[in-house]
């Protein structure tokens, strides 16, 4: 037997052990067999592709269709190459996400956009009753099909075909799931707020299941954060809407990037959400604490630089959060979560290199319009004396 038939082998082996453990325990990749588990299967494979947008293309665009037949199909113009997977066996074309292991399949650097470490549609192989993978390129269609995790036919090329572009279509197992509906509003929702997370990217949402006719949506934000503290502000009800601040940075301390955008309008309740690989933090984490930090940081200057604060009132400015909306996502290549639910960022560089970014960004700001840094400031300080 040859070193790569033995190689072979083994992987097949250990292949073979996960997927079984896998459908023994699905709650260990997907977190439960109900509709939550069933949603974040969808999620996994999403996410995986637009990964692949995010890092191969300017633009770009997601198609996700849910079909008659209770299936998922996920499509876009990924390049092939995007689908060469480190140690797996063939490494070319849907093989590689598919059959290889979720370890093989993680993303490099400034690739990983969507979810932690996304096994990608190697989950969703495993979970489903039947899963079909096509690759358009060159003329050639190849597709290949898969039945719980099983290749299920011989790999057929056909052709010729025009366009480019990958295809995952798969049908989640009722021996696994307590239920294969999936709802329209709750994936539309997420969708949006991954569109929101990956500026410039398309992503659409059709469902084909209704009887009285298709139903669709689709999500473009050219600006990123900016339009999302923009849709939360007028979704609060807001009359008025002031400029918002917001900017993109590159850190390498942190191996990553880190996009923030903030306004202050009224007395409202203080907003601030916190993502993660465009995972939302509902706990926080340290790029929350680092967005606090910074704020804090360039109100005090700015007061106390226009002698609105002595020894004694100087801990006021740390009450910035009255009126606030904000949203502060970071990009990083080896996220750390505190606890099983992934809503903790624990990364402890993050919190400095937020918090000088916001800082430095918004004394910026301030310096460049000094009568809205004046009012803004001016407000806040007169809250908390309110307040005291």
């Amino acid at each position: 037997m040859s070193g790569k038939s033995m190689r072979f082998d083994a992987v097949g082996i250990e292949a073979l052990e996960l997927r079984e453990a896998m459908r023994r325990r699905p709650g260990m990749w997907i977190g439960s067999t109900g509709e939550r588990g069933l949603h974040e299967l969808v999620f996994q494979v999403v996410g995986w592709f637009v990964n692949r947008v995010l890092a191969g293309l300017e633009g770009g665009s997601v198609e996700v269709t849910l079909t008659h037949g209770g299936g998922v199909r996920v499509a876009a113009d990924i390049p092939v190459d995007l689908f060469v997977v480190d140690g797996d066996i063939g490494g070319h074309g849907p093989t590689a996400p598919v059959t290889g292991t979720p370890a093989a399949g993680r993303a490099g650097r400034h690739i990983a956009r969507v979810g932690h470490d996304s096994p990608g549609p190697f989950v969703a192989n495993v979970l489903s009753s039947r899963l079909t993978a096509e690759v358009r390129h060159g003329g050639t269609r190849r597709v290949r099909e898969y039945a719980r995790g099983v290749e299920a036919a011989r790999p057929a090329a056909t052709g010729p075909t025009t366009g480019t572009g990958t295809v995952v279509a798969f049908w989640p197992d009722s021996e696994v799931f307590d239920t294969t509906w999936c709802s329209f509003a709750v994936l539309a929702e997420r969708f949006r707020q991954v569109a929101f997370l990956g500026r410039g990217l398309r992503i659409s949402l059709t469902d084909e299941r209704p009887a009285g006719g298709d139903r669709a949506v689709s999500f473009l934000f050219p600006e990123g954060v900016r339009d999302f503290v923009a849709a939360l502000h007028a979704e609060a009800g807001a009359s008025h809407h002031p400029e918002v601040i917001g900017f993109e940075r590159e850190d390498p301390r942190m191996a990553g990037t880190m996009e923030v955008a903030l306004l202050w309008s009224g007395s409202r309740p203080e907003s601030v959400r916190g993502f993660a690989n465009s995972r939302a933090t509902r706990q926080g984490g340290t790029h929350l604490d680092g967005f606090r930090d910074g704020v804090a940081a360039a109100v005090t200057a700015y007061a106390r630089d226009r002698g609105l604060l002595t020894e004694d009132n100087t801990s006021r400015a740390d009450r910035i959060d009255d009126g606030l909306t904000a949203v502060v996502s970071v990009k990083i290549d080896d996220p750390e979560f505190l606890g099983a639910t992934h809503e903790l960022l624990g990364n402890a560089e993050v919190r400095d290199c937020v918090a000088d970014a916001v800082r430095e960004h918004l004394a910026g700001w301030f310096e460049e319009r000094p009568e809205r840094a004046a009012q803004i400031v001016d407000g806040i300080l007169r809250t908390v004396d309110v307040e005291l």
